[in-house]
């Protein structure tokens, strides 16, 4: 089956590009560097993750699709992408609503939300988990008779659509939105913005919404993110943070049925005897503090240069880990997982992130060495590398100041 996100890579790149070129043009600042490295960080780590799910939940689809199917269409027929159109579309809705009205859902789908920019490197931040949660949703459309081929073409093609829809630089389409999704109702759902929670969660189509009584029109400016800010750079906490709140709020609750309650509960529900969580407050952008700590000099750029590797092996994989080792696919994932997890800790100044980018440095001079089955060039051109990584490190962070965590700034 083609992997139509992985041939999308280039292009999702080249958009970004060309979103802050059009807002540097137009003296917007849409992008906050620190925030688009963790949205991008969050979608890596969900891919690579992705990678080693796929064929479990693929070989899933296509046993129930063999087995209990009403009856099997044939692919070269147009009623199947018909139904698929339809059906992913619908279910897609039911699926993102019941992620942020049930506990337990929106404890992956939070991921999504976390940023408080809004632009395309925001499409690509989603949480690791969600491969799992929405997969058991789209199983009717196996029970339908929709082939797998068809059912995985149409998923990714209404995932690909979502992706434009997360800019602040386009404005109303007019007559366009009344039947379909776009930026303007879609930066509604990120919004935070009390009459903007739970709003708007079609992926195609927004007349779902019309009909279900959930859609708004953006009328004041949104703000952007969750209602309790995440308030870090780090992918690892933005995946399990809410499940480990759930833990603890179960374990806390002093009624057992609340104690499994909380998980199907929404997010905004607290058990009895609990202190409650005050109403959503008003926000307006101009007012509002986003997460941001003091940048070290020179830091965003080698961030920047060690993203587009770690890019570049995500992709290759994406392609051919069907043909390559398992040893080589775990052990690039686990460094793919390793730098998306130090990045957030070098712009938060953990005391933990320098020795352990210093690991993985060595961990890909040593993939890299092995991958080449370690001729002698090799292993000098893999050393080097390390060598001048580890003095640019030393020198971004060899004043004391770099090394202190700053207080964090925020709401």
């Amino acid at each position: 089956m083609t992997n139509y996100i992985a041939l999308s890579v280039p292009v999702f790149f080249l958009l970004i590009g060309v979103e802050l070129l059009l807002a540097w043009r137009a003296r917007r600042v849409v992008y906050r560097f620190s925030d688009a490295i963790t949205d991008l960080s969050c979608g890596v780590t969900q891919q690579a993750v992705y990678l080693i799910l796929v064929g479990a939940l693929l070989a899933g689809y296509t046993w129930v699709f063999a087995n209990f199917s009403l009856w099997q269409l044939d692919a070269a027929s147009p009623w199947p992408w018909l139904i698929a159109f339809v059906g992913v579309d619908f279910i897609y809705y039911w699926w993102h609503r019941l992620s942020h009205e049930v506990n337990v859902l929106w404890a992956a789908h939070i991921v999504h939300h976390h940023s408080e920019d809004y632009n395309l490197a925001v499409a690509l931040r989603q949480g690791t988990f969600t491969v799992v949660s929405d997969w058991p949703f789209y199983l009717p459309c196996a029970i339908l008779g929709v082939p797998p081929i068809v059912f995985g073409s149409m998923k990714a093609f209404s995932t690909l659509y979502q992706f434009w829809i997360h800019s602040e630089l386009i404005g109303k389409l007019g007559p366009f939105e009344w039947v379909f999704n776009t930026a303007s109702h879609h930066r509604v759902h990120h919004a935070i913005n009390p009459h903007y929670l739970d709003k708007n969660y079609g992926a195609i189509l927004i007349i779902w919404d019309r009909l279900f009584g959930t859609f708004a029109l953006e009328k004041e400016p949104p703000v952007y993110g969750v209602v309790k800010a995440l308030k870090s750079y780090n992918p690892l906490w933005a995946n399990l943070h809410y499940a480990l709140y759930l833990l603890k709020t179960s374990w806390q609750a002093p009624r057992w049925g609340d104690k499994l309650r909380i998980w199907l509960k929404p997010p905004a529900w607290r058990p009895k005897g609990l202190e409650q969580f005050p109403p959503a407050p008003e926000v307006r952008p101009e007012s509002y503090r986003k997460y941001e700590p003091p940048a070290v000099p020179g830091l965003p750029f080698y961030v920047a240069v060690h993203f587009v590797l770690v890019a570049v092996l995500l992709t290759w994989l994406m392609f051919t880990s069907k043909q390559q080792p398992a040893v080589l696919v775990w052990s690039s994932i686990g460094l793919i997982l390793l730098s998306a997890l130090v990045w957030g800790g070098l712009f938060e100044r953990k005391r933990w992130a320098v020795p352990v980018e210093v690991v993985r440095l060595l961990a890909a001079a040593g993939l890299c060495a092995w991958f080449f089955h370690a001729p002698t060039w090799t292993l000098a051109v893999a050393g080097l590398l390390t060598v001048v990584d580890l003095t640019w490190l030393y020198r971004l962070l060899r004043t004391p100041s770099a090394l202190v965590e700053p207080v964090p700034v925020g709401v």
